[in-house]
């Protein structure tokens, strides 16, 4: 037998061989819903007649780009939408997200959040923290903001459903951000989107569908929502993408969006590829496989934690919605420990030692490690949180297993050493 490449203890071992075990149940599970989506993908790819021209970009207006536009129509057949825009030119998440808001809402209209505060950075584009840096926010146009809480963690839909009659926008944060709660699966935001159409036939749902892509066999936009949104550097852009974001849904709504991302009259017409189109269309094709790595790789570290007694959500055997797996560590040292072992399991600045630092956009200190071929990648493995109670770690990603493991085993180790020390 071959030697260790890396040293990790005798008793970490064994807690992985025992933890990899319980994790065999959810990894068939992971490679069923893989198998289907590269699947769906692929058709997506097939029936859209894709060729060596479409991955050739273009340079100043774009006009007449094929590539940008056939990418559109593949997004919209592999995210069950009617229309898609796809972009390298959203800067992120945030970005894509608030041009989704600002291509939907009008002053005096309300948008309403179902899933309770939203995340740190949407705040400051809602308009619902001040700290001098959100000018132009959808406040200051005069959109005003309401929102329902959880119920035992789920979407409370009948004061969702009474608080949609004097809404324009319901918005549905899909993952977790930086809570405790279960993410939702696309069947939930389903009854949700019943619920709120029943109350007003004319609200738009919209949904943060970051972290979400391609972790079940069908999108939100299957069961109803009108628009959902995320950034190519997490799930859809397979760890190929290096920038970029998406928006895809109803058709009257894409074009909405696309004349804020753009200009009014001009819209989607216009916005060269560049060199941009090949990263694109293969991040979309690796992206069920990529994901599958990263879920296995959640599963994997739910295990491990729950063998050396930390707390875990979801657990190593539930159903999962999204990528994202959070850790109770209990205390800051075990948290920067844990992520000063991912940022020395990972392929780029593994000599890097993170801390916590005042990350724009954030109430609180973050503390991130992520040594990723592209910079802020999500779908690759990293690891960040505030610091804050309950000292809880928010992992994510992990482009293949093996590496992503690895990585997890790490993290393990230089907490077990702080421990002992």
């Amino acid at each position: 037998m071959n030697d260790p490449i890396f040293p990790i203890s005798e008793k970490l071992r064994q807690l992985a061989a025992r933890a990899e075990q319980k994790a065999k149940p959810a990894f068939e599970r992971i490679e069923q819903i893989e198998q289907y989506n590269g699947q769906k993908v692929l058709k997506a790819f097939i029936d859209n007649n894709i060729s060596a021209a479409h991955l050739v970009g273009t340079t100043g207006y774009g006009y007449g780009d094929i590539g940008r536009d056939a990418l559109d129509r593949v997004f919209a057949a592999a995210l069950g939408a009617e229309d898609a825009l796809v972009r390298h030119t959203f800067a992120s998440g945030t970005h894509t997200l608030t041009v989704g808001l600002f291509g939907l809402l009008r002053t005096g209209d309300t948008l309403l959040s179902i899933t309770g505060k939203p995340y740190d950075t949407l705040e400051e584009v809602i308009g619902i923290r001040d700290n001098g840096r959100n000018e132009g926010s959808l406040a200051e146009f005069g959109i005003k903001y309401a929102q329902t809480e959880l119920k035992d963690g789920k979407i409370d839909l009948e004061a969702a459903a009474e608080a949609a009659k004097t809404a324009t926008v319901a918005y549905i944060q899909r993952s977790r951000g930086y809570s405790l709660r279960d993410s939702f699966s696309s069947e939930e935001i389903g009854e949700a989107v019943k619920a709120l159409k029943a109350a007003n036939p004319n609200i738009i749902v919209m949904v943060d569908n970051c972290y979400g892509e391609f972790v079940e066999m069908n999108e939100p936009t299957s069961f109803g929502a009108d628009l959902i949104a995320g950034s190519l550097i997490k799930n859809p852009g397979g760890g190929i993408a290096k920038t970029g974001g998406y928006l895809a849904g109803r058709h009257d709504l894409v074009e909405r969006c696309a004349c804020r991302l753009t200009s009014p009259g001009t819209g989607r017409e216009v916005g060269c590829s560049l060199d941009e189109l090949r990263s694109l269309y293969l991040g979309l094709f690796m992206a069920p496989t990529v994901v599958a790595a990263a879920v296995k790789t959640a599963v994997f570290a739910a295990a491990l934690m729950d063998e050396m007694g930390f707390k875990a959500s979801p657990s190593y055997d539930e159903i999962r919605h999204d990528i994202i797996q959070a850790i109770e560590l209990k205390t800051p040292e075990n948290l920067i420990a844990f992520c000063e072992g991912i940022q020395s399991g990972s392929p780029i600045d593994s000599y890097a030692a993170p801390e916590p630092w005042d990350m724009p956009g954030y109430e609180s200190q973050v503390i991130m490690a992520a040594g990723a071929f592209t910079n802020g990648a999500s779908i690759e493995l990293s690891a960040d949180a505030p610091m804050r109670e309950p000292f809880a770690v928010w992992l994510q990603g992990g482009i293949t297993y093996p590496t992503g493991k690895m990585g997890i085993l790490l993290a393990a180790e230089r907490m077990l050493k702080k421990i002992s020390c």
